[in-house]
């Protein structure tokens, strides 16, 4: 599962590490992004790639309300392509989801649980692989929502948690928006787990479990059995 993220790279980066031709999000650091927040994503539009704001939690075209986003906000990759809320998404719907860094939760002798904030070694922007979908209430009022897809953890992730999201390299990032790549197996062949030896974790503050502390703080590395 990937519940929690960070996204707190400059604007600027963003914007050349994906090739955005079009921003229409208004886009502010972020340091505890959770489910049903409005979240950045990048999708191909007519030949451009757009940075545009998608509610973290996927609400089907098809759905009757939008209550089933809060069971929504991931996707697995194993045997994505047969479930009804994103079978249909994996062709055309595929959107690269914002971010440098997501948290996991270990447990701890005791019940507690410690937090740990996962990053690429470089430290840099990167995308998660998603899907996206368009629902409309009874009003006509448009929601864009989305899902982050999930995989099996490498040793890294591991050592914390049974899941972890699908990172997408720069080469499978562009794979992941070319329109052109629709040949399901080649699609399911990008949601692997990111190389471990190409990522780092470190400890951080139990104050990221409450989504009303978003300060610059809840990245800072701690000391392990500290607040």
């Amino acid at each position: 599962m990937c519940g929690r993220f960070t996204i707190t790279a400059e604007l600027e980066e963003i914007l050349e590490t994906f090739s955005v031709d079009e921003k229409k999000y208004d886009y502010s650091k972020r340091y505890n992004v959770a489910p049903t927040q409005l979240i950045p994503g990048v999708i191909e539009r007519e030949g451009k790639r757009v940075l545009e704001g998608f509610k973290w939690g996927l609400i089907p075209f098809w759905s009757k309300d939008s209550k089933i986003a809060y069971k929504t906000i991931n996707a697995r990759a194993e045997g994505i392509e047969k479930k009804p809320a994103f079978r249909h998404l994996l062709k055309r719907n595929r959107i690269l989801i914002v971010s440098n860094g997501f948290y996991e939760w270990e447990q701890e002798v005791g019940g507690t649980k410690q937090p740990y904030r996962f990053q690429l070694a470089t430290k840099k922007v990167y995308a998660f692989a998603g899907l996206y979908d368009i629902w409309r209430d009874s009003s006509g009022e448009e929601i864009r929502s989305c899902t982050i897809i999930t995989t099996t953890p490498n040793q890294i992730v591991s050592q914390v948690h049974n899941r972890m999201p699908v990172i997408l390299s720069d080469t499978a990032a562009a794979e992941w928006l070319n329109p052109n790549v629709d040949n399901i197996e080649e699609v399911l062949s990008l949601l692997r787990p990111y190389p471990a030896d190409q990522m780092i974790k470190y400890p951080v503050s139990r104050e990221v479990g409450n989504v009303k502390n978003t300060s610059s703080s809840l990245i800072e590395e701690i000391p392990l059995n500290s607040l």
